[in-house]
This record gives structure tokens, sequence and C-alpha cells, in this order.
């Protein structure tokens, strides 16, 4: 199976991308931090809570439309931020935005995408939101800032647990580094897969977009762009920064990477709009609570006050019921449409957000359950 409308889950999407990618490409997608617990954890948590349907209910007409950070979405699932997109397809983040778009759900975009700020806004009719982080030139995290006000995003997101990178010995094992030193079995890898290095250079080369206009004239490496994002990333962020964002932006703003409730506290008291419950998708510090695990006692600690996102293993409709009925807003997902677009570009994204909204909606109906909000805590056990 290859064609990407014949995938019937996310699984299947998987299987395509892992054939279709060079091996390390894949394993950036695949893999997280050290012993990789949290990867499978974020899913797996989900089986430890099981479903309570009622039924004898009306569930003809199921409404999946939700409202997140000011924006009605078609579905209680949005396309989180991940980096460098176009290493995946040629057609990168445009493809990801447009399919999300004509979804009618979110679209976050990087700041290390490989398409810029004003591209996207140009492709995307859809809600726009931009991740960002605190970089020690506080110049460029207000440029950014500034770019997207002019550019109408929607909202702001800003990444917490990045104060330095994972450790993520896949990557490290072929090379694959900020900047990239390839080994040979780096080499050997790429070079299995001759598809992908023949549209590789035959079209633009991936690039981190939204700062090339800071590496010097007549440089045009990616290497100098990677060398200066790695060392943009601030080790001493604090909450002060995120209040002067909060501020500055003066629109919904989302803080992404929390799992304590005293750090939801302090996010709700720095005045966000939403928390995005996250652990990186277990590529930053391996052994967290996964992202569902830390969902319960974070609505407990501030829900009613903001809105909480679910971020990290969502595979199946059933973990986005479970989500909601631990009280969160909405789920956002990686790796799920990472996966759909290495597979087909953005019929391979359409897709994977078909599979789950097919199964969002099915699983309203089984669980008797007519819009989202009727999915509360007496459905879980």
């Amino acid at each position: 199976m290859s064609r990407v409308d014949k995938a019937l889950n996310i699984e299947d999407l998987r299987k395509i991308a892992c054939r279709k990618l060079p091996k390390p490409l894949f394993n950036y997608i695949d893999g997280g931090a050290d012993d990789e617990v949290n990867v499978c954890g974020n899913t797996h948590a989900y089986d430890a809570v099981k479903l309570v349907p009622e039924y004898l209910v009306d569930v003809a007409d199921v409404d999946l439309t939700t409202t997140v950070l000011g924006r009605e979405i078609s579905m209680p699932l949005f396309l989180g931020p991940t980096g460098m997109t176009r290493l995946f397809h040629h057609d990168g983040e445009t493809a990801v935005s447009k399919a999300a778009a004509q979804a009618g759900t979110y679209y976050a975009l990087s700041t290390v995408g490989a398409t810029s700020i004003e591209d996207v806004a140009k492709a995307c009719n859809g809600p726009k939101c931009f991740q960002i982080y605190v970089m020690k030139d506080r110049g460029l995290t207000h440029e950014f800032i500034q770019r997207c006000k002019d550019a109408n995003y929607d909202s702001l997101m800003l990444t917490v647990d990045i104060p330095v990178a994972g450790n993520r010995e896949r990557e490290l094992r072929y090379g694959f580094t900020l900047p990239p030193k390839l080994n040979l079995a780096g080499v050997i890898g790429f070079a299995a897969r001759p598809g992908w290095v023949y549209r590789a250079l035959t079209h633009p080369q991936a690039t981190l977009a939204n700062v090339a206009h800071k590496i010097p004239d007549g440089s045009t490496k990616s290497t100098s762009l990677m060398e200066y994002i790695a060392r943009q990333f601030d080790p001493a962020v604090t909450w002060d920064d995120l209040e002067w964002m909060v501020s500055k932006w003066g629109g919904p703003f989302v803080v992404k990477g929390i799992l304590s409730p005293s750090d939801a506290r302090r996010a709700v008291d720095s005045g966000v709009t939403a928390i995005s419950v996250s652990n990186h998708g277990g590529r930053q510090l391996d052994c967290t609570l996964s992202a569902f695990e830390a969902l319960g006692p974070i609505i407990d600690t501030v829900g009613g006050e903001c809105e909480v996102i679910c971020d990290g293993g969502i595979r199946r409709g059933t973990h986005v019921m479970k989500a909601l009925a631990r009280g969160a807003t909405a789920c956002s997902i990686g790796r799920p449409y990472l996966y759909g677009l290495a597979a087909g570009g953005q019929a391979g994204v359409a897709r994977a957000l078909e599979v789950l909204r097919d199964e969002i909606e099915r699983d309203m109906a089984l669980l008797g359950c007519r819009n989202v909000k009727e999915i509360g805590r007496k459905h879980i056990v």
C-alpha cells in the first residue's frame, strides 16, 4: 500500500513515510530523547483510561465544531508546530497550512519552519498561529511579533520546554545534528532513497526562512542559519519574558510545554489565553509525565480560567475523546500530519486529517455525544 487515499489510519501513513524518507529524516520525525520512554508513553497513556458510552441518544447529527484561540474550527483537533517541515516534502509548510485551511482548522507555524511567516499567510486562508521562542536577541523576538501582526496571524504560541536541546540519540547516530554533520550511516540512509534525493535536488533548498535575513549577504548555507538559530535559544528565559510577550502581542496567546499545575497557575496569572500541555513529543526531557497524564491535574487547577490543549500522543479519535472528557478544549498533533506529508504531500496531510476527523465523528456518535460540549467526565473511568 503506497497511495495515501488507501491509508486507513495514522499508522498506515507512518509506514508509507518510512518507505519514502531517508532513514535520518524518518528517525528525526519518529525519534525522541534518551531511551524514548515518552515517545511511546505519550500514546500508551490513553490506554489506562476507558470510555463509558451512553446509548439511546439521537446522534443523527453530530457537530464537531469548537472554538479555540478566538476562532471556530471544524473539529477539536489542530496542527501544532513542527520545525523544518520541507525536509519531509518539498511543499513543506505551504502544503500543511493549505490542508489545515481546507479542513477548517488551525495551523501553527514554527519559528524554525522552512517557510516564512509572510508566505504561509499568503498560502493559508484559515486560522493561523505562530510558534515563537524567546531569543537572546530580543530584537528578533520583537520582530517576529510585529511580522505576525502585519501578516494577520490569529494567535501566538510560546514554547517553553527547550532551554537546551534534548538528547536525541537517533539523530546523533546519523550525524543529523544542528548543524548537520552526516556520518557514513547518514550518507547511506540518504543514498537508499534516490527518489527523495532527486526531489530535494530539483526543488529549492530547505532553509530557516524566518531568520534568513540574519545571515550576511552572500551566504546561503543552511548550516550557517542553523548555527545562528542554535545560538539564539536562550536558557535564561523567565516568567517576566512571558508576560512581556503577552503584553506585546495583545491577542490570543498560548504557552506550550507545561506539565505541572504550579506552572499552569503561573501561566494563567501571566495573562495567557491557553495552555498547551505537552512534553515536546518526548523530544526534550525523557521520563516525564505524558501530556494526557499531566492534563488532569492541570485541568483541576486552572480549568475554566483558560483554554487547555492536549498535545502529544494523539493517534486515534478515541484519544481525542478521552482528552476532551478530562477537560481539554482541543488537541493538537505533530507527527501524524508529518507522516502524511512525507507519504503524499498536501494530499497526505489532508488524509491524516480526514482519518482523524472521521474517527472523532464516529466516536462521538458511539459515545452518545451530539456536540463537543456534551463530552465530559462521566464518559471516562
